[in-house]
C-alpha cells in the first residue's frame, strides 16, 4: 500500500545547506497524479534522444514547477489546466527561491528552468498531446537572456611569457603541458584522457586523436611538429612501455585538472602573471587563430564545437575582418582630421580653408585613397566640364591651385588651371 502524504506538500521547507525543498515525483503523484503522468511521459520521450544529464536537468525543472503548483495553485489538476496566470505566478516565486548556499536562485538557474519549462509546453503542443494546454502559456520573453562574459584569453605578450617560462621550468611536464594546451586548445579533461595511441601519422602529418569527451564526439587535430618532439622526449624519459596514457605524471599516475592548473600557474608565476585558469589557454588559441585569419568553421572543428554559436563568441573579441576594416577606415578618416598641405589658408580664404579641412579627399559616396603625391586625371573633373564657370573673383584660388599642382608635379591638373586663368584674362565676347 502506498503511503499517502498527511497534507499537501509545502514548498516553503528548506533542505540542508539553505536550498528550498523540491517535491519528489512520489509527492507530485500523490496530489497531482495527472500532471505527474504527463510530465513523466514527456521525460521518457526526450530520454530517447537526449543525454542522461539533459534528461535529469529537465526532470529537476519540471519538479520545480510542480512544487510551485502544489503550494500555490490548488485548482490545477492536469497540465491542460495550466494557463498564463500560473506562469506569471511561477516566475517571481522562482526568482525568490533560495539557491544552494545562496539567498536566491542565480540568473542562470532561472533562465534554465523557465527555458526548459517553455520547451516542455512547445513540444507537447507540437506532438499534439491531448494533455497540452489549448495554447502555449509561455512566450520567448518569459526566458531571461543570459549575459555571458567574454572568454578571458591571454594577450600575445602574456601567452609568450607563459610559454617561455614553462619551457625553461626544471620539471619537464610543466613545459609539455603548457605548450600542449596552448597549441591544441584542448579542454583539460580531453588532455588528461589522451591515450598512448592518440598520436597517429596520416599522410605526411602527425595528427592527434581526441577521444570522446564533453560533447560525446571525437575528432582529429593536426599536431604541431614541436609537440611531437616534446611528447616523444617526455615519454622516453618518464613513461614506461605499455602505459595506457599519453602523458601521465612522472610516477605513472594520471594527471587531473588540479595538477594541470598548478603547473600552468607555476609557469605563470615565473612569468609574473596572475592566476590563470586552464580554459584560458583554449580561449587564447581561438583568439590567436581568428585574429590571424583562420575561419570560424575551421576553429569550430579544431575546438570540437558542436554549434557555430559556441565559436561565434570569439568573433566578438578578435574579429580580424572588423579590425582590418576599422584600420582601413581609420586611415581615411585621419585624412579628414589632418591639416592638408595642398592649399595655404591665406590664399583660399577662411571659408575655402574650412571646406578643405572637412572634405579633403572625401567623395560623395566614399573616400579617395590615392596617395597625395600621385597625379589624378579626375581631381579637376568639375573644372574640365563644359558647364564649369569661374570669374575673376576666384583668380587667387585658381592661382593657388595651379601652384599646388606644379609643386606636386601634376602636369595635367596644372594645365587645366593655366587654361582657366588664361580664360579670365580674355575679354568677354560681345
Amino acid at each position: 500500500m502506498s503511503t499517502m502524504l498527511p497534507q499537501r506538500f509545502s514548498p516553503d521547507q528548506h533542505q540542508r545547506g539553505g536550498a528550498a525543498a523540491m517535491a519528489t515525483w512520489a509527492q507530485v503523484e500523490a496530489d497531482l497524479p495527472a500532471v505527474a503522468a504527463t510530465m513523466r511521459a514527456y521525460l521518457d520521450q526526450i530520454a530517447v534522444v537526449l543525454r542522461p544529464g539533459s534528461v535529469d536537468n529537465a526532470d529537476l525543472c519540471l519538479r520545480s514547477f510542480c512544487t510551485y503548483l502544489l503550494g500555490h495553485q490548488p485548482e490545477v489538476t492536469s497540465v491542460r489546466d495550466i494557463a498564463r496566470p500560473h506562469i506569471e505566478g511561477y516566475k517571481p516565486w522562482l526568482a525568490a527561491r533560495p539557491g544552494q548556499n545562496k539567498s536566491a536562485a542565480t540568473p542562470a538557474t532561472i533562465t534554465h528552468r523557465l527555458g526548459t519549462l517553455r520547451m516542455f509546453f512547445l513540444r507537447i503542443e507540437e506532438w499534439a498531446w491531448a494533455e497540452a494546454p489549448p495554447r502555449v502559456p509561455m512566450f520567448p520573453g518569459d526566458v531571461p537572456k543570459q549575459r555571458h562574459a567574454l572568454p578571458k584569453a591571454l594577450d600575445d605578450h602574456a601567452a609568450s611569457a607563459l610559454l617561455k617560462a614553462a619551457q625553461v621550468d626544471r620539471r619537464q611536464l610543466v613545459g609539455v603541458t603548457v605548450e600542449f594546451l596552448l597549441r591544441t586548445g584542448l579542454r583539460v579533461g580531453e588532455y588528461t584522457a589522451l591515450t598512448a595511441d592518440a598520436v597517429v601519422f596520416i599522410g605526411d602529418t602527425h595528427w592527434l586523436h581526441v577521444p570522446v569527451g564533453k560533447l560525446h564526439e571525437d575528432r582529429y587535430l593536426p599536431l604541431h611538429p614541436r609537440l611531437v618532439e616534446l611528447v616523444t622526449a617526455y615519454r622516453a624519459a618518464h613513461v614506461p612501455e605499455g602505459h595506457k596514457l599519453l602523458l601521465p605524471r612522472e610516477k605513472g599516475t594520471a594527471q587531473d585538472r588540479h595538477s594541470v592548473t598548478r603547473m600552468i600557474n607555476r609557469a605563470g608565476a615565473a612569468a609574473g602573471l596572475g592566476h590563470i585558469h586552464p580554459h584560458q589557454l583554449r580561449h587564447t588559441l581561438a583568439t590567436q587563430a581568428i585574429n590571424r585569419g583562420m575561419s570560424l568553421e575551421a576553429i569550430a572543428a579544431m575546438l570540437g564545437h558542436k554549434s557555430m554559436d559556441m565559436t561565434l563568441v570569439y568573433a566578438k573579441i578578435a574579429n580580424r575582418t572588423v579590425a582590418q576594416e576599422y584600420f582601413t577606415v581609420a586611415e581615411k578618416v585621419d585624412a579628414l582630421y589632418a591639416h592638408p598641405a595642398q592649399l595655404p589658408a591665406d590664399a583660399l580664404g577662411p571659408n575655402m580653408a574650412r571646406l578643405n579641412r572637412e572634405h579633403s579627399r572625401m567623395l560623395g559616396n566614399g573616400y579617395c585613397a590615392r596617395p597625395k603625391v600621385m597625379d589624378c586625371q579626375y581631381e579637376t573633373i568639375c573644372e574640365s566640364c563644359t558647364f564649369f564657370q569661374t570669374t575673376i573673383e576666384f583668380r587667387p584660388t585658381l592661382l593657388a591651385q595651379r601652384e599646388d599642382a606644379c609643386a606636386k608635379g601634376q602636369v595635367r591638373r596644372a594645365q587645366i588651371y593655366d587654361e582657366l586663368i588664361t580664360g579670365l584674362d580674355k575679354p568677354e565676347a560681345s
